[in-house]
């Protein structure tokens, strides 16, 4: 499950000036002083930009029913639904999987496109330097065998062809870091040579709708959803660049696509997600929202996929996630759950999640402003009476000290 997050201003100051500092080229602090240095009364460029570019479209594009809600009866169409929704606010494309190298290296890697819109299409300016979307990139490789893991980000604005997202085809892009669909193929591309991917991914199985009537209740409450699908079981094949070493990998992968405009209430500090995909060709995700005092939202649930590409969803009364250890990062001091177990009793499923690594922790400084923690681990249990084994992903949010409820 991928949460499509209501970010308010404040937050986007902060990402905004971010995207201009990056258009402007001015990252190191000792440059900024210098340019500051250069206006009277010790205004610089970036100032000047905040107080007469930044603040106006920040404050004044906060009417979030200029967007549409994502409500009962959405009818998904394929492969149409792959490209970007620009009616909506908000809208994320989430790649998790798990790559071997010929000599039998395992890696996990995640790569995820944001996009947020800052003004509804119909306000939009028709300028090619008009700043109307946003875009983000993280990207994260974990190389078990060393017990390593690393992570990238890419923030920029939607203009001058710099980044964006095709409401016609199937193309995201931040420079030259891109998804693309060629026909039912996914290809992929991000990083560089002591860090980067070239995949190919084809599906397995067809996409899957979570939620009921076309979309994933986030909250009680009329549009506080999203639309919501995945593509569970992707074969992967292609090339892994990591510390200088180029590696022909094969494997599978995960994909998330959500998309909407206001899903989160003010009571909801976070959230756990799960994906699976057992040896036995069955897929399971699973979310929990969580309140402020710790207990699951009542909208949480989840998707058991079967071999035949069926798919049944699950209320949170069905299923059950308990907390085995915990650890915590050295780089923001948070403290994050490390080790589930996940039942289905109805199913008969029971699982263990171990992390393959320990810290697979973001803290995105330089583009979302939040420390989460996603990482791959490794799948054992029963299924129907069965020994079971396969691989996964966890995504923990909400849980730094500084987490902001507002986005």
């Amino acid at each position: 499950m991928r949460l499509l997050l209501r970010v308010k201003s404040k937050f986007f100051l902060c990402c905004l000036l971010l995207a201009a500092c990056c258009l402007l080229g001015k990252r190191k602090p000792s440059l900024l002083k210098e340019l500051g240095g250069r206006f009277k009364n010790g205004f610089s460029l970036t100032a000047l930009f905040l107080f007469f570019v930044i603040i106006p479209l920040a404050y004044g594009q906060e009417d979030e029913q200029a967007f549409r809600r994502a409500l009962p009866g959405y009818v998904y169409r394929f492969p149409a639904d792959h490209a970007a929704h620009p009616e909506f606010r908000t809208e994320w494309w989430y790649y998790t999987g798990h790559l071997t190298t010929e000599k039998g290296r395992n890696f996990g890697f995640q790569l995820t496109f944001f996009r947020h819109a800052l003004r509804p299409p119909s306000t939009q300016s028709q300028s090619r330097w008009a700043l109307q979307t946003l875009y983000f990139i993280h990207f994260a490789i974990t190389d078990e065998k060393r017990d390593t893991y690393r992570f990238q980000e890419k923030v920029s604005r939607g203009a001058l062809h710099m980044a964006g997202a095709d409401p016609e085809t199937y193309h995201v892009w931040v420079q030259d870091w891109q998804v693309r669909l060629q026909e039912k193929t996914h290809r992929l591309k991000a990083g560089k040579e002591d860090m980067g991917i070239d995949l190919t991914l084809v599906p397995a199985k067809g996409a899957v709708i979570h939620g009921n009537n076309g979309v994933s209740q986030k909250a009680v409450g009329e549009g506080y959803a999203s639309h919501y699908y995945s593509l569970t079981r992707m074969q992967t094949t292609g090339v892994l660049h990591w510390q200088g070493h180029s590696y022909e990998v094969a494997g599978q992968a995960w994909m998330d696509h959500e998309f909407g405009s206001n899903q989160l209430r003010d009571y909801q500090v976070g959230w756990d997600w799960f994906s699976v995909q057992l040896d036995n060709q069955t897929e399971l995700m699973l979310y929990l929202i969580r309140h402020r005092d710790g207990q699951a939202d009542p909208t949480s649930s989840g998707t058991v996929i079967y071999p035949d590409g069926s798919s049944e969803h699950l209320v949170l009364s069905t299923f059950q996630v308990e907390t085995l250890g915990s650890w915590r990062s050295k780089k923001s001091g948070t403290i994050y759950p490390s080790g589930w177990r996940l039942k289905v009793p109805g199913k008969k499923l029971e699982l263990k999640l171990v992390p393959t690594v320990k810290d697979q922790e973001l803290t995105t400084r330089k583009s979302t402003l939040v420390n989460y923690w996603e990482g791959s681990v490794r799948v054992t249990g029963r299924y129907q009476d069965k020994d079971v084994q396969g691989r996964g992903y966890v995504e923990l949010t909400g849980y730094d000290a500084e987490f902001r409820p507002d986005i």
